[in-house]
């Protein structure tokens, strides 16, 4: 039962690439699993959790709609590597 946080886990949340906010993210819900950490302490990774699992379900999203205008171009062809319209 550690005290103090990881580095990894002051980072802020949205600079993370998916890959790492993921594997952070399995790692939180496998100590929630266990139990491996004091009451505290759960109540904090499960917060960071909640903002992992949120940033990971953005870049896919944003992944996911990326893939979606290459693939429905105005002609029904890919449209190549126009860059998405973020708002």
């Amino acid at each position: 039962m550690s005290k103090t946080a990881p580095p990894e886990q002051n980072e802020d949340v949205a600079a993370l690439p998916f890959e790492r906010a993921l594997a952070e993210l399995e790692q939180i819900v496998d100590q929630l699993e266990k139990g491996s950490v004091a009451l505290e302490e759960s109540i904090a990774i499960y917060a960071r959790g909640q903002a992992l699992k949120a940033h990971c379900e953005n870049l896919l999203r944003n992944a996911e709609q990326r893939i979606e205008k290459i693939t429905l171009g105005p002609d029904g062809r890919p449209s190549g590597t126009e860059p998405l319209d973020v708002e």
